[in-house]
């Protein structure tokens, strides 16, 4: 078995999809080029799609019980953890109030699309090898997220340049 129990990895795949999804639609809100708020809103979806599949893995993982002082403490310092990194609450209140058009907006999600690739594939290291194909599919997740922002990034970049 490795440091971390899978069902850890998932409890934080599902709170990075929480922040992930309240991220993109806020943005999808905030802006005003259509291309980048349909792809805004359509991240939000398949982060809320992403949240449902990681839940269902981690009802399939045999059940873990870390030692706690109080019943959730131990899952409440995981969801603490991963909102302080990737799309912690703080730092997207203080990035979403910089970011004012689409280019800085992809700019930051390509940024945190990035992150979790390197904290998942850091993350695969430290689990039992029989669950590292699930890990690999949240980073295949990741990696298409970060593919259709790249796309979008360097339309929208082209036509500032054109425009």
């Amino acid at each position: 078995m490795g440091i971390f129990d899978p069902s850890e990895i998932f409890q934080f795949a599902i709170r990075i999809e929480e922040n992930g999804e309240k991220f993109y639609r806020e943005m999808a809100q905030k802006l005003d080029d259509t291309t980048v708020k349909q792809l805004f809103s359509a991240l939000a979806d398949e982060e809320v799609k992403h949240r449902k599949a990681y839940q269902e893995m981690v009802s399939k993982i045999e059940q873990y019980e870390p030692f706690e002082s109080f019943p959730g403490e131990y899952f409440e310092y995981l969801r603490a953890y991963a909102d302080n990194n990737i799309f912690s609450a703080d730092m997207m209140k203080k990035e979403m109030a910089k970011i004012d058009d689409p280019s800085s907006a992809l700019a930051f999600a390509m940024q945190r699309e990035l992150d979790s690739i390197l904290y998942y594939t850091e993350a695969k290291k430290l689990v039992a090898e029989n669950y590292r194909q699930l890990i690999d599919q949240i980073i295949e997740e990741e990696r298409k997220h970060y593919v259709k922002l790249s796309g979008c990034k360097k339309s929208t970049d082209a036509a500032c340049v054109s425009g």
